[in-house]
């Protein structure tokens, strides 16, 4: 089924100031968003469920290992590149990024830490073993990175699945990421 991507002009009243804001923020509205806008609830609640994941007491460069290790996992290449985007201007190492990627260990081991535990909440659908647990806890994180990552691993479900449906094209702002879980490239 082809879905519609919507510009500010043609898409449903509810969700046209989100997608103003979001030309605003990234200098184009991302063709995720375009597609969200058609169930402008669900655009306002992947928006909102955004901000919040902003707040959580992971860093910047964590919460993109969180996004970029599910959508990996989820096989969301959309989501894969634009995190590989964003996460080089959020200075996340590059070779981080390419392990990520390359389904390969991070360097870093408190990120390789969350890379795993991220990798192992969504293989298992949210049951991480009690070991799995422990060497996550052991690497540094606490009770409440691990809810973090819930709340990550959901926002990247709701756009993961979303580009799954709705055969979401890549933004040119995105391409010169390069991957496809296929190919294994970084």
């Amino acid at each position: 089924m082809k879905f519609t991507i919507h510009n500010v002009n043609s898409a449903p009243e509810a969700a046209k100031e989100i997608l103003t804001r979001s030309a605003g923020a990234f200098g184009f509205v991302p063709n995720l968003f375009g597609v969200m806008a058609e169930a402008p609830a669900l655009l306002k609640g992947y928006t909102s469920l955004m901000r919040l994941f902003e707040e959580a007491s992971l860093k910047a460069a964590e919460r993109q290992v969180v996004l970029l290790a599910a959508s990996y996992e989820n096989e969301c290449e959309y989501c894969v590149l634009a995190h590989s985007a964003i996460a080089a201007m959020q200075q996340v190492p590059a070779d981080a990024v390419c392990a990520i990627r390359d389904d390969e260990a991070i360097a870093d081991p408190k990120l390789e830490a969350l890379r795993r535990f991220t990798a192992v909440v969504v293989k298992s659908q949210g049951r991480p073993t009690e070991e799995d647990t422990k060497v996550f806890l052991a690497a540094g994180y606490g009770k409440q990175q691990i809810l973090e990552v819930v709340l990550g691993v959901g926002l990247k479900t709701l756009s993961n699945y979303t580009n799954h449906i709705a055969e979401t094209p890549l933004d040119e702002a995105f391409n010169k990421a390069g991957w496809s879980k296929a190919s294994g490239a970084s």
